[in-house]
């Protein structure tokens, strides 16, 4: 873990993007600096200090998944989220429970893959540089070039490569000025042979298998290359891109993501509430559902999984799980996972003042956004106070009498209100114009959303 925050600093952090749930907020606090923690401590009983997986229990929307992607962030850990109804799905072929760790894996190697590039970003800047500048002057080399046989003589050729070379010194500075972004030339680009593998699927052959014979094949088959004719500007894309995965170390680059991956890593399992066994236990999709729990057991309580990068051991992954549990109770859940989630926490329903807050405090608030949106249009938009709250009023009053979606519910009215401004923009609404949305404009979009019931339901 790179941030080595403390748990009352990361709980600022998730208050800069999430309003409320303190104590969902202070529990997640407390799992990541544990980790931490751990892998400060002697190394003896280093590995078997486990981490304590948290369950979140609340409605939907009231931000289960924002914590726990957020807690990522922070942590710059590798981050996969899965619903766990997946997994009962009838006739879902190639997944199994297993594939999440894969995805983290994945995330894990890609991150790795970033911080690596940015070590490597100058030198293949420069290599990047020369490549260009063969392809606009192709350099000469001294006794070989053409002319050294016409012109006769020692010193001809040597003058024609020093002219070469005071050209080219020209034209690199012209490079590097961006004078020349504009000017076509001919690169060589590598293209990925398409594995023959690559259009079989479903045919019984486990997953990790597939994607190694996949990758295998590819590598077997000849490299190819073909000519492009580009700006130097998108010639430095494509080509900065090929010499940076050329500068650096795969072998290192997956050693570092398994490590990443087995003590930093986070998997968010949502809906685990679909995968309680009712009351009625026994036949139909209650064995589906319960032979997902036991799948996901030994993965939680710590296994050994095989990925197309290595061997992957789950003991140390932090598991977030959440659900509504509106039907079933987490005591549904199979007693052997109940005990691998040991922290629980109830997060509470969205109030009217919270979905104030939420339209105004966040780095990431609506208000914040759509106003970012028109600007790029050159159009001012702001909000007046009252628009605000009558706005989270509307919104939670839609929440209590048609179906509540928490805090989605905004975006679902902000929508409404803003998609004929947005529509006209920039037709009908020019450049440097000016947009006050208050209450009168709120009440009038929405009024009669909040009446009819029905509409409601259709529209939002």
């Amino acid at each position: 873990m790179t941030n080595n925050y403390t748990p009352k600093e990361i709980v600022a952090e998730l208050d800069k993007y999430i309003i409320g749930q303190n104590d969902a907020k202070r529990n997640v606090a407390i799992a990541l600096r544990n980790r931490w923690r751990r892998m400060n401590v002697k190394e003896d009983i280093q590995k078997e200090i486990v981490p304590n997986n948290i369950l979140l229990i609340g409605s939907t929307g009231v931000g289960k998944t924002e914590i726990a992607r957020r807690l990522a962030n922070i942590a710059e850990a590798p981050f996969t989220k899965v619903e766990a109804s997946k997994f009962t799905e009838v006739g879902y072929v190639g997944r199994d429970v297993e594939s999440m760790v894969r995805d983290l894996v994945e995330q894990g190697v890609n991150m790795v893959k970033i911080k690596k590039k940015e070590g490597v970003k100058e030198k293949a800047e420069e290599m990047v540089e020369s490549q260009i500048l063969d392809a606009l002057i192709p350099p000469l080399k001294g006794s070989k070039h053409p002319y050294a046989v016409k012109l006769g003589g020692d010193d001809e050729p040597e003058d024609e490569v020093e002219l070469n070379e005071k050209t080219r010194e020209r034209f690199r500075e012209k490079i590097r000025n961006g004078e020349m972004e504009e000017r076509k030339v001919e690169i060589d680009v590598s293209q990925t042979a398409s594995s023959p593998l690559g259009m079989i699927g479903g045919t019984g052959i486990d997953e990790p298998s597939m994607i190694n014979l996949q990758e295998m094949i590819g590598n077997m088959m000849p490299k190819k290359t073909k000519k492009r004719k580009v700006t130097i500007a998108e010639a430095r894309k494509i080509l900065l891109e090929d010499e940076m995965s050329k500068l650096i170390d795969m072998d290192e680059v997956k050693d570092e993501a398994l490590n990443l991956a087995e003590n930093n890593g986070i998997i968010f399992i949502d809906e685990i509430d679909k995968i309680a066994v009712g009351g009625g236990a026994g036949k139909g999709p209650d064995v589906s559902r319960e032979g997902v729990q036991r799948d996901l057991l030994p993965i939680v309580e710590g296994s050994a999984v095989s990925t197309k990068y290595g061997v992957v051991n789950t003991d140390h992954i932090l598991f977030v799980a959440a659900g509504a549990f509106h039907v079933s109770k987490p005591s549904d859940l199979i007693p052997e996972l109940q005990g691998r989630f040991p922290i629980r926490v109830e997060l509470e329903n969205l109030t009217k003042e919270d979905f104030l807050r939420i339209l105004t405090e966040p780095k990431n608030a609506l208000t914040k956004q759509y106003s970012a949106l028109v600007a790029a249009e050159e159009v001012e938009l702001s909000f007046q106070d009252e628009a605000l709250e009558e706005l989270a009023e509307m919104a939670f009053l839609i929440n209590e009498e048609v179906e509540n979606i928490g805090a989605r519910r905004l975006h679902t009215v902000m929508s409404k209100l803003l998609n004929e401004i947005l529509f006209d923009i920039p037709d009908t609404i020019g450049p440097n114009a000016k947009i006050i949305v208050d209450k009168e404009l709120v009440q009038e979009k929405l009024r009669d959303l909040v009446k009819d019931k029905d509409l409601s339901r259709y529209i939002l």
